[in-house]
């Protein structure tokens, strides 16, 4: 799917008139009737199977209630149109999937946010749409989609939304949907068969009864997922040619001589150009060297890995994002601005944006997010790293600088969770 995009000067985008905030509206029942007949035949198309409940007598027919589903492609919003289509719902998206289309997404009860962001509108937009309007919410709380098929961290301060809202909680988990559509495999779809899972997870009472932290061990525990091993378990046979084009976005770094941005994802192989060795991603998800010893077999297990180096890297202070980028802004849903060339630094001091023939110059704190907004082949234009506040969101393509994508993530990732633990040390002496 594709934006649309605009060229026009940094100073001109930022003299652009800001709309004020808008309150959800009630979902409009005739499109939520439409599309629940219409996303049930596209997921027959697509190979869906069925889903299972779990324990959803326990919710009342027209009682408001907090969804939560686990994301791994588009596909996941046609899921929710069959299985929520008796019941009003609102889905929490991203700001930048309004861009053309927000008249309609108002109507069928989508609700505007910005990735990564303290949104303080968010929470309130919620509560309202499920105190005032008596429609549920549907949240995806990882926010961005599954790189290596796992789980990506949720936030902390998730318990603490349930508390506030004070609503049962419903999860919806998909199982085929990431090795239909992975995101690092350029939108080429494969023949998976697809099935759902909607369980009634906690009531009000629970939430009451339970600490916050009680609550965040739940949902962890409830996201907890290896797609790749459900694969290898249940025998899910990947049969495309085009099976590892663009693994090298996620496995970036060769475990053989330690070389970054030289391995190359194509066919049904993962090259490393610096020391020639090969592996194979086989029909059943494993990957096994073509020649010599297979290092690791997994490629979770392979991530992992290179999230352990770039933990290192950090503790060191050798970590170093430092590249050319490509900037667009995002500050209406008119469509996403491109404003020209700059540079992307990120160190254990944040990030630093410069650009823009020196107009541009944002820093962004290491403190600022749990997580880091970055995609694959983001809407068709380029692999992307989002940095930015609530008033201004900048969409950066890095030039010729490898596969920095999904190294750039997990630093940030990392880099909060030691803040945090340093932070949790010092208060604690």
């Amino acid at each position: 799917m594709k934006i649309r995009t605009v060229d026009k000067s940094y100073e001109d985008v930022l003299k652009l008139p800001k709309k004020p905030h808008q309150k959800p509206k009630k979902q409009w029942g005739f499109l939520r009737w439409i599309l629940k007949p219409l996303c049930f035949v596209l997921l027959k198309l697509s190979g869906f199977t069925g889903y299972k409940k779990k324990g959803m007598e326990k919710l009342g027919k027209g009682e408001p209630c907090l969804v939560l589903m686990n994301h791994s492609s588009f596909i996941d919003l046609e899921i929710v149109a069959f299985l929520l289509g008796d019941r009003a719902y609102h889905i929490v998206t991203t700001l930048d999937a309004f861009v053309g289309l927000s008249w309609i997404l108002r109507l069928v009860g989508c609700i505007p946010t910005k990735k990564f962001i303290n949104d303080v509108n968010l929470v309130r937009d919620m509560r309202y749409t499920l105190k005032e309007l008596k429609e549920s919410v549907v949240m995806y709380p990882e926010a961005s989609y599954s790189f290596d098929g796992t789980a990506t961290p949720l936030p902390d301060s998730l318990g603490k939304c349930l508390k506030l809202l004070g609503v049962p909680v419903v999860v919806i988990r998909t199982e085929g949907a990431f090795l239909r559509e992975p995101l690092y495999n350029c939108l080429q779809r494969r023949k998976v068969k697809l099935s759902a899972t909607m369980e009634y997870l906690l009531s009000p009472e629970d939430i009451k009864s339970k600490s916050v932290e009680e609550l965040n061990e739940i949902l962890a525990e409830s996201f907890d997922f290896d797609h790749f091993k459900t694969q290898q378990e249940k025998g899910i046979l990947v049969t495309e040619p085009y099976r590892a084009d663009g693994l090298h976005r996620v496995l970036y770094k060769c475990p053989h001589c330690q070389t970054e941005g030289q391995t190359v994802g194509k066919g049904v192989h993962l090259t490393c150009n610096a020391c020639g060795v090969k592996y194979e991603l086989t029909e059943s998800g494993f990957l096994q060297a073509v020649s010599g010893e297979t290092l690791i077999n997994h490629i979770p297990d392979w991530y992992r890995w290179e999230r352990e180096c770039v933990k290192k890297e950090l503790e060191a202070g050798t970590y170093k994002l430092d590249v050319d980028v490509d900037i667009c802004m995002l500050v209406d849903t008119k469509c996403v601005y491109r404003v020209g060339s700059g540079h992307l630094v990120h160190t254990k001091e944040g990030f630093h944006l410069t650009g823009c023939n020196g107009l541009l110059d944002y820093k962004q704190s290491p403190h600022s997010s749990y997580g880091l907004y970055s995609d694959f082949y983001w809407y068709e234009i380029g692999d992307m790293i989002c940095v930015g506040d609530e008033k201004v969101q900048y969409y950066c393509f890095p030039k010729n600088a490898g596969n920095v994508v999904a190294k750039t993530r997990m630093a940030a990732e990392e880099l909060y969770k030691m803040l945090r633990k340093l932070s949790k040390a010092k208060r604690e002496i």
